[in-house]
């Protein structure tokens, strides 16, 4: 897959002496869905910041679309459509017009069948002789996302695009997202909800104290550190452990109804097999038995504490 953006060992200092990204590598491809994680004050906004020329970088190199940021900005900020996390509209003016200026600023002539368009793909057709100020706050946020494609841009930055948005139009963003990948768009997004990083992204990157910890396919990142855990449920509670099992990392539920016993679904061997064997030759009656997947939000927390 070929990158349409490019981050190439990227430093930025601040007055004070402040590092926000620190030697920051990563490639974004084209068409796919990259959620950046990581905690306040990881780096998130001061590195999209850069890729879009907002911000200079103390040293490194950007590219979009094989465009330097640096000497071609116009034409690399011309590839970009952002959507910041603020709500910033003029709240007088009705929908149509807001989008409409904004292809405007980038040069392009009007195109009311390209706006409407756009309009119908965030379910805002209905709305765009509506005031901004009318609007609800998830209505504003599709606003805002159309001001950012209204030019056609090839690459779209979503900073925390569903902050503050309740659950219900926080999953009817993720519709939208997905319907602008499948229209070919490359979609990066910071967020703080990891459940919408496990919903929607293609891949993952991991960001920490200004440095990239990672960046992975989803799917692989959850198959090489997730673990998985088996859930014993007891027919009769225990107070300890039986000694017998005291090789098994096994871990007893405060009312002592319940062993969790954690593995990797990679080896070779899982040690289920023989840790069912030994609990049924204590004596001990099992009631059920499940497994867990660790969550992305887990992996996540572990990469973040050991870098701390």
């Amino acid at each position: 897959m070929s990158a349409i953006v490019s981050v190439q060992d990227v430093h930025k200092f601040y007055d004070g002496g402040h590092k926000a990204l620190s030697g920051v590598n990563l490639d974004i491809n084209k068409g796919e869905i990259l959620a950046l994680l990581g905690p306040n004050g990881a780096g998130k906004t001061t590195l999209i910041s850069a890729i879009c020329g907002l911000t200079k970088p103390s040293s490194g190199q950007i590219f979009v679309d094989n465009f330097d940021v640096e000497r071609d900005f116009r034409k690399a900020r011309y590839l970009i459509g952002l959507v910041p996390q603020e709500i910033a509209l003029e709240p007088f003016e009705t929908v149509m017009n807001t989008v409409s200026f904004s292809r405007g600023l980038f040069g392009h002539p009007p195109n009311t069948e390209k706006i409407h368009s756009i309009l119908k793909q965030l379910s805002l057709y209905d709305k765009r002789n509506d005031r901004v100020m009318t609007l609800s706050g998830g209505m504003k946020r599709r606003v805002l996302i159309a001001k950012a494609l209204s030019h056609e841009p090839k690459v779209l930055f979503l900073d925390e695009p569903t902050a503050g948005v309740d659950v219900e139009l926080r999953k009817d963003m993720w519709d939208v997202v997905e319907r602008l990948r499948e229209s070919g768009t490359t979609i990066i997004l910071t967020t703080h909800y990891i459940e919408e990083a496990e919903a929607i992204a293609d891949r993952i990157g991991v960001i920490n104290n200004g440095q990239i910890l990672l960046v992975e396919d989803k799917n692989t990142l959850m198959q090489q550190m997730g673990k998985k855990q088996l859930h014993i449920a007891l027919q009769d509670a225990i107070e300890t452990i039986p000694e017998a099992l005291s090789a098994y990392p096994l871990e007893l539920s405060d009312d002592g109804l319940s062993l969790s016993y954690e593995y990797d679904v990679n080896a070779s061997r899982t040690g289920i097999a023989s840790l069912i064997s030994n609990i049924q030759a204590t004596g001990l009656i099992l009631r059920d038995i499940q497994t867990s997947q660790s969550s992305l939000e887990d992996i996540f927390v572990t990469l973040v504490k050991e870098q701390d």
